[in-house]
């Protein structure tokens, strides 16, 4: 009865117009030098059928991986996710979100976000009137 409310739930709050629940996207996520990288296996993904939401401290990256169930007579094995699938992350540092990049190769999905780099100490010239 559980799996019912929190599908209602899920989809309710879901912007994409579906009735299926969402799957989550697995992700990996790591720092360089520069940047914040997040990669995500999305093979079979059209780039139609992505999208993208990045501010300073969070990225959200939604998608539908879709399955031509015309063809299909009978299924062994359903390992693979498909239809709706999202993932959001509040990022461990604040980014510069009008200076990221993503890129597509092999099925493998990587944006780079570039650290802000904060000064951590200013001095202030006092001028006299």
């Amino acid at each position: 009865m559980a799996e019912k409310t929190n599908s209602k739930n899920i989809s309710k709050t879901n912007p994409w117009p579906a009735s299926e629940e969402e799957g989550e996207l697995a992700i990996d996520l790591y720092e360089t030098k520069e940047d914040l990288v997040v990669q995500a296996a999305i093979g079979g993904v059209a780039i139609n059928d992505l999208d993208i939401s990045i501010t300073n401290d969070m990225i959200t990256i939604r998608g539908k991986r879709n399955r031509d169930e015309n063809k299909i007579e009978k299924i062994y094995y359903n390992e693979c996710f498909w239809g709706l699938f999202s993932r959001s992350l509040i990022l461990p540092q604040e980014i510069n979100a009008d200076k990221t990049k993503a890129t597509i190769k092999n099925g493998l999905l990587t944006i780079h976000l570039p650290k802000l780099m904060k000064t951590k100490r200013k001095t202030l010239k006092i001028e006299e009137e």
